[in-house]
């Protein structure tokens, strides 16, 4: 009997040789950038940061641009990524929908990054620019652009968000490695920095005011761009290589989707996967697009559409959005690069239209399903993206119940091999017997107390059970997981 095809590898040649422009496409037209007095920006009005020709990128209707040799070169290390069939975790869900994860995390930064910053770092070399400063929050993003900065011969200067740098503090070694500087935010070499330091001397930072800090140091240096990883139309563009992988890939196995699936914070992942997929949803193709976004910062799922800034100090142009607002201040989870306060005005427009279905995951259920996962397929998923595979997972228990099995694809985004301390928290909460014990954890390591917790409490109950760590540390996990399927 011939073995059932598993995973479906694109050959080099069939690299997408062009970068898809969702923006024709849209149901509506997408509101324009404004300015704080409320009119349209124009293109000059971006040129302190960006270089022409991502300002065209990112405002032009143009179908498809084509992607530079260089850049291909430099994509085809890593690409076409792999698209595989989680088997080992249907047959523990015991689900007969066929599971199937676009794995972004052989790329060489670990996630699906590498994809925008090897095409920025290009353009940005081309238009003279040489040095680049952005903002990173679990450091994926921060490494990419370290790795495409050594690979373009530009210098990097990274500011990370405090509570993730103390949470992943390898990250800044691996971008350090690449020459790359990084400082955390807030810093004290900014305006917006000593501005929210301030406000809190403790301030545990976010993505918004790391955004304003990387900003504020490039339009103050004319040898210096912006580089963002997220949010942006350009971004988006560069990541459509994934989704459009992606149909060839499922072309290739026989297989129409019907739910495609990726973790959203700003909705660089997200929309590459699902932009390709929109014209084809729109004549009438039988897919659900789902962004899963964190509980605890859910723009998608509870925020409201409007013009807002997509930085805290002000300095971006007035995105149109789900936001939550500028000052939205979110928790210390561990899924840092999701902790982003708007939304991409693409993804906000593709919901907003109803073409794309929002889900908001807790932390608990992302950790339970990651660990199942990194227990069935030998891949320990990083937690944004943890997030689809957990939404993946409900969708597949959903559907078996209802005797509806289907075909789902969820974009693994990145490896989670630099976030174990999110795991030991997990093991350690289950370990402690209590409901509060995972975020008790979580919020230790940001040295916060959440005030719906009992904090005190709870932090003896888990510090004792991180003490008395058993060997059967994922028998104690799989008992838990059949004790709550049999309820189930």
């Amino acid at each position: 009997m011939p073995l059932e095809t598993t995973t479906v590898n694109l050959p080099k040649a069939e690299i997408p040789r062009t970068w898809y422009n969702v923006l024709p496409d849209l149901p509506d037209p997408l509101e324009p950038y404004l300015t704080p007095a409320g009119a349209p920006v124009k293109p000059e009005e971006l040129s302190a940061i960006f270089p022409p020709t991502l300002i065209e990128q990112e405002l032009s209707p143009r179908p498809r641009f084509d992607i530079p040799e260089p850049v291909l070169e430099a994509l085809s290390r890593y690409r076409p990524t792999p698209l595989v069939r989680a088997v080992g975790m249907e047959k523990a869900l015991g689900v007969s929908s066929k599971i199937w994860y676009k794995n972004e995390s052989v790329s060489p930064s670990g996630s699906h990054k590498t994809n925008t910053a090897l095409a920025q770092a290009y353009f940005n070399k081309a238009a003279g620019i040489t040095r680049l400063a952005t903002e990173t929050g679990a450091g994926q993003w921060g490494t990419a652009l370290s790795i495409a900065g050594r690979a373009f011969g530009l210098d990097i200067r990274v500011y990370m968000v405090r509570i993730s740098l103390e949470q992943k503090p390898y990250r800044r070694t691996i971008m350090n490695l690449m020459g790359a500087e990084v400082l955390s935010s807030p810093s004290d070499l900014t305006v917006a920095g000593r501005r929210a330091k301030a406000a809190d001397p403790d301030a545990l930072g976010t993505l918004g005011l790391a955004i304003s800090e990387a900003v504020e140091d490039a339009a103050g240096r004319a040898d210096t761009n912006y580089s963002l990883g997220s949010v942006l139309n350009h971004v988006l563009l560069h990541q459509t290589v994934i989704g459009q992988e992606i149909k060839s890939q499922l072309k290739a196995a026989g297989v129409a989707p019907d739910y495609l699936i990726a973790c959203h914070g700003g909705g660089s992942n997200f929309g590459g996967m699902a932009a390709p997929f929109v014209p084809e949803i729109k004549d009438g193709a039988k897919i659900t697009l789902i962004a899963a976004e964190p509980e605890s910062c859910p723009s998608l799922t509870r925020g409201k559409f409007a013009h807002d800034y997509g930085d805290v100090a002000g300095l971006t142009p007035l995105l149109p959005m789900y936001t939550l607002g500028k000052d939205f201040q979110p928790p210390a989870i561990h899924a840092g690069g999701l902790r982003y306060h708007g939304a991409s005005p693409i993804v906000s427009a593709l919901v907003k239209s109803g073409l794309v279905k929002p889900e908001a995951i807790g932390s608990p259920e992302l950790f339970r399903y990651a660990s199942l996962f990194a227990r069935t397929e030998f891949i320990i998923p990083a937690p944004e993206s943890a997030h689809a595979l957990a939404a993946a997972c409900m969708k597949a228990l959903e559907l078996e119940a209802a005797g509806t099995p289907g075909n789902i694809v969820f974009v693994l985004s990145g490896h989670g091999l630099l976030d174990l301390a999110a795991y030991e928290d997990f093991i350690n909460s289950y370990w402690a017997g209590s409901p509060w014990a995972f975020a008790a954890t979580v919020q230790g390591r940001a040295r916060r107390a959440d005030r719906n917790c009992p904090d005190r409490r709870v932090r003896r109950v888990a510090d004792r059970a991180h003490a008395t760590r058993r060997p059967d540390a994922y028998d104690a996990l799989r008992d838990t997981e059949e004790a709550e399927s049999g309820r189930a």
